[in-house]
């Protein structure tokens, strides 16, 4: 991750795209492939060579040290409609992607979130326990 800090303090964001640097930095990995898809959709591009380097990151760093985590939700529990709420308010995702997220995570574990700070990733856990689902941090 100190790579990524450095790399970080090098680049500087025109003021004119700060603020969509700083929403884009806040998705999760699902929602920057689905961002890029429609990018590619809507301008007959390809970003192919990006996604794979913006999905490689991550995993090489979390391999490296253990300072980012993956939030994987393993069981709903008894109140799915909370459970669902909580995904929408963590992920900022609609309705439906968060019910699909949750009615998938009945059949088998879904990541909810990659490459999260350790204190965020407990205490999205505590949100997801106090729910009543289960969660996993990998």
């Amino acid at each position: 991750m100190a790579d990524e800090k450095e790399t970080k303090e090098t680049i500087e964001v025109p003021a004119k795209f700060k603020k969509l640097v700083e929403e884009i930095e806040q998705m999760s990995v699902i929602d920057l492939a689905e961002l890029v898809k429609i990018l590619e959709d809507k301008f007959g591009v390809s970003a192919a060579p990006a996604a794979v380097a913006m999905t490689a990151t991550p995993a090489a760093e979390a391999a490296e040290e253990k300072s980012s985590f993956d939030v994987v939700l393993t069981g709903v529990g008894e109140k799915k409609i909370e459970v669902i709420k909580t995904l929408r308010d963590i992920t900022q995702v609609g309705l439906k992607e968060a019910k699909d997220a949750v009615d998938a995570a009945e059949k088998e574990p879904q990541t909810v979130k990659e490459g999260v700070k350790k204190e965020e990733a407990e205490e999205m856990k505590k949100k997801f326990e106090a729910a009543g689902a289960k969660v996993e941090l990998k």
